[in-house]
């Protein structure tokens, strides 16, 4: 009898224990052909026939399916295997005592990476204790939510107080005097910027779909940011570029095929959105693995198939005074200073002191401020990142909101908030609470990965993003699993889903009185916790 090995991994130390019933087995073998990590497998095991004289001591061998057991290939509970089993002979039971990632940083001496958003606890969350408080009857009635019209439209781009218009009165006559910064009026809610690469480019195609359809068909002006990477060349020459916010990151992966296509682009572009930090792993550059960069990627970004590492900070940048005077002036006059140019941050206890500075800048060039939580969901981040670094949304947008009017320049650059919006409840309530919290606009990127399917959790099922092998298709770069995933069905979904929040978001400002988006608003809400009122300047009420 061999010896028991302890140091060894074990099925009791995955995360996920497959529970397979024999009994109900067809052997047609789709649980083992659908799992995308080869969490499972068959084999033979030797059964003794029976105890009759005439076969006694024979064995047959049986077929049966068995859970693999390593370091690469374990379970992470996506649940494919259960759906598709046509007689419920296989199950997942969610391992609470794991140690898969001690076994693995033991083991692989390196740190622990997932996809997904943190599975810390989320319960409590701010959003979900605040309430829409402020409703209008009487004195001040309602609006009929079905037949009134409503304008929700939110700047992007830099907004001037009066004094700085550009026009003046000379002879009785209204003369230009100088060139006002570029701005656009978009809807309050933009596509997250998820990259081809950190998502398939079926999935993201099904997004950009989806944005081109709103706009020309439905008539709303929603944007798409196109995360780091870059774009196809045919996409970056098409009049639907004008829907697009490239974004340009610490890697600049992907610029150089932007920069080449200039000339011959028909449309400006939707806006450029500077990525300088992100709410998943904020202070750390992003990550694209190898197992990842599939030939198309390659072929965008112009790069090898290896790991794509991108720095946590734009080379030789060190100030965010910096980054105005050489980026956003670099970016403005690259697109004649017709494109608006935004910056993205992770939400941080500096946070503020970076949107004054931004206030502050005598350029006036700064186009809109992205403040992205520490709820976000990322392609592929370090465990540790997920779980321990970052700053919830609410409070941090809440301080940058007030700080703005505490000088008297509120709207000027238009605060754009993420991170884990729809986690807990609705999309559309959580959107409303941010803007009457003084957000102009919202960004979502899990949501979206939400709405195509994805069979992840925040508790830990499945959030294999970062390795490739998605069993949705959605951030997978196998062409067989890509294949899972419709185009189609995904971008109907996501129009689908904006119609509908577009009807709550009308739902939840009629009755406040409001045909506009209630931006700073914040009489509006109220909060049954004490310490959250005091923290949010909002209405306590018990």
């Amino acid at each position: 009898m061999a010896a028991v090995k302890i140091n060894e991994l074990h099925k009791s130390d995955l995360p996920w224990i497959v529970e397979y019933d024999e009994s109900k087995c067809i052997q047609c073998g789709k649980c083992t052909a659908v799992c995308s990590f080869n969490a499972i497998s068959p084999a033979g095991e030797f059964r003794k026939l029976s105890n009759s004289i005439t076969q006694k001591g024979k064995k047959e061998k049986v077929l049966v399916i068995k859970q693999n057991v390593s370091l690469e290939n374990y379970c992470r509970g996506c649940g494919m295997c259960t759906n598709v089993c046509p007689n419920g002979a296989i199950k997942l039971i969610r391992n609470k005592d794991d140690k898969y990632s001690v076994a693995y940083r033991a083991n692989k001496a390196d740190s622990f990476k997932k996809g997904g958003r943190s599975n810390l606890n989320t319960e409590g969350r701010t959003l979900d204790k605040i309430k829409v408080g402020r409703i209008s009857q009487m004195t001040d009635p309602s609006l009929d939510a079905q037949r009134h019209t409503f304008e929700l439209k939110t700047p992007f781009g830099r907004v001037l107080k009066a004094d700085k218009l550009n026009f003046d009165v000379k002879d009785g006559n209204i003369i230009e005097t100088k060139q006002l910064p570029p701005n656009r009026w978009i809807y309050p809610i933009i596509f997250g910027d998820m990259s081809i690469g950190a998502v398939s480019w079926r999935m993201w195609e099904a997004m950009a779909i989806a944005t081109a359809y709103l706009n020309e068909v439905m008539g709303i002006p929603i944007r798409m940011c196109t995360g780091e990477g870059g774009i196809p060349t045919k996409l970056l020459k098409s009049r639907y570029v004008k829907y697009m916010i490239l974004q340009i990151a610490s890697g600049h992966f992907g610029w150089n095929r932007i920069i080449k296509s200039m000339p011959e682009m028909t449309e400006d572009p939707a806006g450029i959105l500077i990525k300088i930090g992100q709410g998943a792993k904020p202070g750390d550059g992003g990550l694209l693995l190898a197992s990842k960069v599939a030939r198309y990627v390659q072929e965008i970004r112009g790069v090898p198939k290896a790991d794509l590492l991108s720095p946590p900070t734009h080379q030789g940048l060190y100030s965010i005074e910096e980054s105005v005077q050489k980026m956003f002036l670099s970016m403005n006059a690259a697109f004649n200073f017709q494109v608006p140019v935004a910056i993205k941050v992770a939400a941080s206890v500096t946070s503020v002191s970076v949107y004054n500075n931004l206030l502050r800048d005598p350029y006036n060039i700064v186009g809109g401020f992205f403040l992205d939580g520490l709820a976000a969901g990322t392609g592929a981040a370090h465990e540790i990142s997920l779980n321990h670094t970052g700053h919830p949304i609410t409070s941090k947008l809440r301080d940058c909101y007030l700080a703005a009017v505490h000088q008297g320049r509120q709207g000027e650059i238009p605060l754009f908030a993420g991170g884990g919006l729809g986690q807990t409840g609705s999309f559309a309530a959580d959107a409303f609470k941010l803007i009457c919290l003084g957000a102009n606009g919202v960004f979502t990127g899990r949501m979206l990965m939400e709405i195509a399917g994805c069979v992840g959790s925040d508790t830990g099922r499945c959030n294999a993003c970062n390795t490739g092998l998605c069993p949705a298709g959605i951030a997978a770069q196998n062409e067989c699993l890509v294949k899972r995933l419709d185009v189609d069905k995904v971008a109907q979904n996501l129009v689908n889903y904006i119609l509908a929040t577009d009807i709550e978001l009308k739902k939840l400002m009629a009755p406040v009185g409001c045909s506009t988006l209630p931006v700073g608003r914040s009489d509006a809400l109220i909060t049954v916790d004490k310490h959250i009122s005091n923290r949010l300047d909002i209405q306590y009420s018990c």
